[in-house]
C-alpha cells in the first residue's frame, strides 16, 4: 500500500456485511486517535496495551450507534487496574467524523509487584464489564453489565454480547507500539469484528458453554446458521497480526482476502478522532453538587478551586465566587 492509502486508512472504522453467512462486521484501523488517547498519560506498559484493545474494542462497536449519541465501555476490577473507562461520541451528523477518548486508573505499587502476570487483562482480577449508550437530553440511557470473563479482553466482550444481548460475536484484535524509519514509535491498532445478524427474537438454542458458566456465541446458533457462523469465524481465525495493523493491507483489501468466497458488501467508512467533551462548564456542573463547605475543603492555599479531566489531562482552575460561593472576610 502506497503512503497516501496507508494514511487514507488510518483512523477509520470500516462496516461491511457478509450476505451468504448473514454475518455482519466492522474493520477498524486507529492510528494518530490512540496515539493521542496514550500519549495524555504515562501509562505502564500492561496499562497501555489494556487501554488500547479497549479503545479499539469500543471503536468497533461504536461505529453502529447514531449521530449524537455515546457509547461508553467500563472495566472495573479487584486487581492492580482498577478502571479503564472509554467514550465513543458518534458524528454530530452524517460524514463527520465521530469522537473518542479513554483513561484507566490503577496501582503503581500492586501493577510493579504482578510484573510477571500473563496478560495486561488479567490485571484486572475480578469484576465487572459495562456498556452504556447514552440517546441524549430526554432519554434513559441503556446499561448492561456482566462479570468479567475469559483470557482476554475480547472473550470478555464476546461473552457480554452472548449473555446480555443474545448476538454470537467475534472479535479478531492487534494492537502496539510501531516504529517507521526515521520518526518515534507510536501506537498503532487495527481488528476485525463480526456478530450475526440479530434473530426477532433470540434466545439461547443450548446450555451455557461459556467462561465461567456464561453464555458462549456458539450456544444460540444451531443447523444452518451455526454452519454459516462457523465457516465466517474460521475464515476469521485465518487473519494475520501484519493484516490487521497494516500499513500494506487496507480494509478493503483485508476484507477480500479473508472473506471472498462470502459476498462481502462494504459501506462508507466512518472517520474517527481523538476528542474531549470536557470544559469550564461541565466542571462546574459537576462541581454544582459539592456544598460550599465541601467546596471549601477543596480550596487550595492560592485561594482558588482545581481540577483535572481524566481523559485529556485538561487543568482548570476557579476562584470560589465563580462557582457561586461567598467566602468569609477574614477580617470580619
Amino acid at each position: 500500500m502506497t503512503l497516501a492509502g496507508r494514511i487514507a486508512w488510518d483512523d477509520t472504522i470500516l462496516p461491511f456485511q457478509l450476505d451468504r453467512a448473514d454475518v455482519r462486521g466492522r474493520v477498524a484501523r486507529l492510528d494518530s486517535v490512540l496515539d493521542t488517547i496514550l500519549s495524555q498519560h504515562s501509562y505502564p506498559a500492561p496499562v497501555a496495551a489494556l487501554v488500547a484493545e479497549a479503545t479499539l474494542i469500543t471503536a468497533l462497536i461504536g461505529q453502529t450507534i447514531r449521530p449524537g449519541w455515546r457509547l461508553s465501555l467500563q472495566l472495573r476490577g479487584d486487581g492492580p487496574i482498577r478502571l479503564v473507562a472509554t467514550d465513543y461520541f458518534g458524528p454530530p451528523s452524517e460524514g463527520e467524523p465521530a469522537r473518542m477518548r479513554a483513561y484507566a486508573g490503577f496501582d503503581a505499587e500492586a501493577l510493579a509487584a504482578e510484573a510477571g502476570a500473563a496478560s495486561p487483562y488479567a490485571l484486572l482480577g475480578s469484576g465487572l464489564f459495562g456498556m452504556l449508550i447514552d440517546q441524549g437530553p430526554g432519554t434513559q440511557p441503556y446499561q448492561g453489565i456482566t462479570p468479567l470473563a475469559g483470557r482476554s479482553l475480547a472473550d470478555c466482550a464476546e461473552t457480554y454480547f452472548a449473555q446480555s444481548e443474545q448476538i454470537p460475536t467475534r472479535f479478531a484484535l492487534a494492537m502496539g507500539e510501531a516504529t517507521v524509519p526515521g520518526e518515534p514509535s507510536r501506537w498503532r491498532a487495527g481488528g476485525v469484528m463480526l456478530q450475526h445478524m440479530p434473530a426477532a427474537s433470540p434466545h439461547a438454542k443450548q446450555e451455557a458453554t461459556g467462561f465461567d458458566g456464561l453464555l458462549a456465541p456458539e450456544d444460540m446458533l444451531d443447523g444452518a446458521e451455526a454452519e454459516n457462523w462457523n465457516r465466517a469465524v474460521t475464515l476469521l481465525g485465518t487473519v494475520e497480526e501484519t493484516e490487521l495493523i497494516g500499513p500494506h493491507v487496507g480494509p478493503d483489501q483485508l476484507l477480500l482476502r479473508l472473506f471472498h468466497e462470502e459476498s462481502p458488501r462494504v459501506y462508507n467508512s466512518q472517520p474517527v478522532r481523538f476528542g474531549c467533551t470536557c470544559g469550564p462548564e461541565k466542571v462546574v456542573q459537576s462541581l454544582s453538587i459539592y456544598t460550599p463547605e465541601e467546596l471549601g475543603t477543596m480550596t487550595t492555599p492560592e485561594g482558588k478551586i482545581t481540577a483535572d479531566c481524566q481523559f485529556c489531562g485538561a487543568h482548570y482552575e476557579f476562584v470560589p465566587d465563580e462557582l457561586g460561593i461567598r467566602t468569609e472576610d477574614p477580617q470580619a
